[in-house]
């Protein structure tokens, strides 16, 4: 019985962190200096605000993840290098923090809100 007891407790909590956070491991160089190709990352399921690092669902036909920052959300002046304008309630822009290696919202264009999977934290805010 204190086995049985003991194996669901364990299953419960793994269930619980499975839903709460996800593992996630940096490709590519978009988010240097900042991040780093190979870096394993914890990111907590959340919605994320302007400024931080995020995991969204790619936009095209592939379906893995990206890690970018959030450059602005819902009714937010879009960022410069995205024209003029706010962004529309729903939708975000991220970028890369390496703007001449990523593929970012320059290239596919906004986001919807649901996109981002999880906010990473303790991440440094992006230095210009």
């Amino acid at each position: 019985m204190g086995i049985a007891l003991g194996v669901a407790g364990t299953v419960a909590a793994l269930v619980w962190l499975r839903r709460r956070f996800v593992a996630v491991t940096v490709v590519g160089v978009s988010m240097e200096p900042t991040l780093h190709a190979g870096q394993r990352l914890l990111a907590r399921r959340a919605a994320g605000a302007t400024g931080d690092v995020v995991v969204v669902r790619n936009p095209g036909a592939d379906p893995s993840l990206l890690v970018k920052r959030l450059a602005a959300c819902g009714g937010e002046p879009l960022p410069a290098v995205l024209g003029d304008g706010l962004v529309p309630e729903g939708w975000i822009a991220v970028l890369g923090d390496n703007p001449h290696r990523s593929m970012d919202s320059r290239h596919f264009g906004l986001l919807p809100a649901s996109s981002v999977v999880a906010v990473i934290g303790s991440v440094p805010p992006r230095v210009e």
